[in-house]
């Protein structure tokens, strides 16, 4: 998804709007997951970027889409640019870090 979306429409309020752009923001996340996984992948990733204009968009986490729509709003932007481009992910696994000071010693019965 690369799109500008205006907010600003002679008969519906920004507000309305706002929520309306982060409901397409979702609709199309949560269309692009139901998507076949690759075989050699393990979920769905997304580069996504974010600005008022194409030119002036920056690399942003998928987390923080609403709070730079927000932000954007709250700085009287009219229109802004969001880029969501779907990447198949590996997941990556690791190993715990144990210190041979923190495994405790093994109780030892010598009853026997």
């Amino acid at each position: 998804m690369k799109k500008t979306f205006e907010l600003v429409h002679p008969k519906i309020q920004p507000a309305r709007m706002v929520d309306s752009v982060k409901h397409d923001v979702k609709k199309y996340l949560r269309r692009e997951r139901n998507k076949q996984i690759p075989k050699d992948a393990d979920f769905w990733d997304f580069d996504v970027k974010f600005g008022l204009t194409q030119e002036t968009a920056e690399v942003i986490r998928l987390s923080e889409i609403n709070k730079s729509i927000d932000t954007a709003v709250e700085g009287g932007a009219t229109s802004f640019y969001i880029e969501i481009i779907a990447k198949p992910g590996i997941r990556i696994i690791q190993e715990p870090e144990f210190d041979e000071d923190d495994i405790e010693p093994e109780f030892v019965n010598d009853e026997d």
